[in-house]
């Protein structure tokens, strides 16, 4: 095996893939060296691939410890020490703080530790010694802290020191059952920026999320699912999709209910702001816009928030806003400056020139947080910092409200929130640290039958390698981030907790890089207990043999489409087969709603934007669609549940409600854990959120819901359609409709 090779397999670059079709793809030299670059270990040349080899494989002799364990409760530590062979006759101590405090230590002789392994590295020998055996095992859950310190035989000073963080982990995310009495529950998902309210400026807002949490409950749901509500850049407001963020650890701002805000009440010029003539005009406009326009949400919103926060800030520091505020900032750590800092300066750069959109087109100095022009900067604009620092505390602030309104309503779940798979590259988090965020690479997927060139998603993938060296300490951030003010946490792209599949940065064939799965998956469990977060893994697609069973063992529940679940035939899979570990759903944000389906509105759009590669596919997908609609009332008439308005198998007969509610009566007959309904299919909605495969041909992620929230509760149509969901889990949630 040449040394490339070697290097390849130690970072994780799986050497092959089978495509959707089971054809074997070589991963290429070329794309070896490239993705192994972007992990920041120099493999251009076969002297580069050799020396990042050695450094590689000698920064694991040449360290006391690992930089990470992750354990199962109550199991052994599985743990060697490294040392050079000229201390084999010294004494060795360790300290291992738990979480809480508390310290625990010992000593041995390092010749007492059984020895496991040797090397030579450079010339000079290492050996490893198994400690494992002579520490704890009895830890309690949670994130510690052992250091080591070795002194040479007969000597006083220290001559190695080491330090790693043991992670004890549970075996099992919460489980439904635990999280609700019953063990099933059923939701209405929701895109927040399509809310109208009669409140609204333009976007669906948080306080609007509060009345839309209040109806879900009145209907008898027990969640309300959401799409990500990540950071976006406020600086760009046609920046707009929810899967690309600027951080997936922060909130978009433009959610504000800037009405909400206690410092409006004592700021009688953003008051006469928005009483003026102008403003009424362009907020009507907003309001009655067909399609979400973000720029003009923007232009409202930023600027009175800007006067909100003059108001804050000349608060008396002991208001309790102002300490509120500081216990935010204390709470979130170095973290929210830094995100902070980052949306100062990227609106600093970008509007003094467009071009400068993408941080890494900034001047050098700027390009990394801990610069001396980076520092200079935040010190002269520590104000605009602090800004952008309390848009994120009354974000959180609101977004809590809105939680806490749904479950005193009766939302026993309450909200559920969905983690996009990966971050924009020119966003704050791959700012903020680099080395976490690979640059040079971007997210997406191999080639299939929808998409023959493959899918570069212009996404900045996670380092495996920065993960472990960090200690998982980002990855545990970005959970307990997104499981805030949460019942249950969507995992987008769940697979890549395994594998996600990267492309080098110049668009040649990408390959599939391997993550620490099994760490991952521990790591979710430890925080969906500590969090009381359900977890669900969005598993679509093909996935790698034994995927599925391991995120069964650990807890999280797979994620079923209707239109997905099939026989070997294509008859639609029946409900009584679909599992019970699951979350159930007739559609999805990037499908046709199911109006759309029955009418081919999202095939009319295909046609139209000429998305098909030739005229015999688009011919195919129209008879498929037919033969589908035949084969979805064949299913209903098995399960008794086809609508009399609907007699004949003919296939093309009109949509009506009652066709909506029989389905959804469909998946209320499976065993499922959780029971999706999309707000859009309630409100019988032709056109989907997002068309996968567009930009801006399709107006992505800025359609707005036909009726307000006020209306939705005494809609008979959404009563109707909601009945069967109701009524068929009433009984075991012990809610009704009043």
């Amino acid at each position: 095996m040449s040394a490339l090779d070697r290097l390849a397999d130690l970072v994780g670059l799986e050497p092959f893939y089978h495509d959707i079709w089971g054809n074997r793809r070589e991963t290429s030299v070329a794309t070896k060296r490239a993705l192994i670059g972007a992990m920041g270990l120099a493999a251009a040349t076969d002297g580069e691939a050799e020396a990042s080899l050695r450094a590689v494989e000698g920064r694991a002799w040449r360290r006391p410890l690992p930089p990470v364990l992750v354990l199962g409760e109550g199991q052994g530590i599985d743990l060697s020490i490294t040392l050079p062979v000229k201390l084999e006759g010294g004494a060795l101590s360790w300290t291992l703080t738990l979480e809480d405090g508390t310290a625990r230590d010992g000593t041995l002789a390092v010749a007492d530790a059984p020895l496991s392994d040797g090397a030579f590295i450079d010339g000079q020998g290492f050996e490893r010694r198994e400690l494992g055996p002579r520490l704890p095992s009895d830890l309690p859950l949670g994130y510690h802290r052992l250091t080591v310190a070795i002194r040479p035989q007969g000597a006083d000073s220290v001559a190695l020191e080491g330090a790693t963080t043991l992670i004890v982990t549970p075996d099992r995310c919460l489980t439904v059952e635990e999280a609700v009495p019953a063990g099933r529950s059923w939701g209405i998902g929701l895109q927040l920026y399509a809310l109208k309210s009669g409140q609204d400026w333009g976007l669906g807002d948080f306080g609007g999320l509060g009345r839309f949490a209040e109806t879900a409950a009145a209907l008898g749901a027990g969640l309300v699912g959401l799409n990500p509500l990540h950071a976006l850049f406020p600086a760009d407001p046609n920046h707009i999709g929810p899967y690309s963020p600027s951080s997936r650890s922060f909130l978009n701002i433009l959610y504000i209910d800037v009405p909400a805000v206690p410092e409006l009440a004592d700021s009688p010029d953003a008051q006469a702001r928005i009483a003026s003539a102008p403003f009424q005009e362009a907020l009507a406009q907003a309001r009655a816009a067909e399609l979400v326009d973000y720029p003009a949400v923007s232009a409202l919103k930023l600027p009175v928030l800007e006067a909100l926060y003059g108001t804050f800030r000349a608060l008396d520091p002991a208001h309790p806003r102002k300490q509120a505020f500081a216990a935010f900032q204390g709470a979130m750590g170095d973290g929210l400056h830094r995100h902070a800092l980052f949306e100062a300066l990227h609106e600093h750069f970008y509007r003094r020139d467009p071009s400068l959109w993408m941080w890494r087109g900034w001047p050098s100095a700027f390009q990394t947080p801990d610069s001396p022009e980076v520092r200079a900067f935040a010190a002269e604009h520590a104000d605009r910092i602090g800004f952008f620092a309390y848009l994120q505390w009354e974000a959180d602030r609101q977004l809590g409200e809105a939680a806490a309104r749904g479950r005193a309503a009766g939302l026993t779940l309450g909200f559920y929130r969905d983690l996009a798979v990966a971050a924009h590259p020119g966003g704050a988090a791959a700012w903020v640290d680099s080395s976490i965020l690979v640059q040079g690479a971007n997210v997406g997927a191999p080639p299939d039958q929808f998409n023959l060139k493959g899918q570069n998603w212009g996404l900045a993938p996670l380092s495996p390698l920065g993960l472990r060296e960090a200690a998982y300490a980002p990855f545990v951030a970005l959970l307990r981030a997104n499981m805030r003010h949460a019942g249950a946490l969507r995992i987008d792209h769940v697979m890549a907790l395994q594998h996600l599949f990267w492309i080098p940065e110049d668009g040649s064939d990408g390959a599939y890089v391997e993550y620490p799965f099994h760490d991952l998956l521990r790591i979710v469990a430890l925080e969906s207990r500590r969090n009381r977060c359900v977890v669900i893994g969005e598993d679509l697609g093909t996935v790698p043999d034994g995927f599925r069973p391991a995120l069964e063992r650990a807890g999280i529940l797979s994620y079923r489409v209707l239109y997905f679940e099939r026989g070997a035939e294509g008859s639609f899979t029946p409900p009584g087969a679909y599992p019970v570990d699951a979350m159930a759903t007739v559609s999805t944000h990037d499908l046709a709603t199911f109006k759309g389906f029955w009418t081919g509105r999202d095939l009319e759009w295909r046609r139209s934007l000429d998305l098909y590669p030739d005229a015999a596919s688009r011919d195919k997908d129209g008879w498929d669609r037919g033969v589908d609609r035949w084969r979805l009332l064949q299913a209903l008439s098995r399960e008794g549940l086809r609508p009399a308005s609907y007699p004949s198998d003919e296939g093309d007969q009109p949509h009506r409600t009652e066709l909506t509610a029989a389905v959804h009566a469909y998946m209320a007959r499976t065993p499922s854990r959780i029971v999706m309904m999309q707000i859009e299919d309630a409100l019988g909605e032709t056109e989907q959120p997002n068309l996968p495969g567009t930009v801006d041909q399709h107006p992505n992620w800025r359609r707005r819901l036909s009726r307000p929230v006020e209306e939705i509760l005494e809609n008979n149509e959404v009563r109707q359609i909601v009945a069967p969901l109701r009524d068929g889990l009433t009984g075991l949630l012990g809610t009704t409709v009043a």
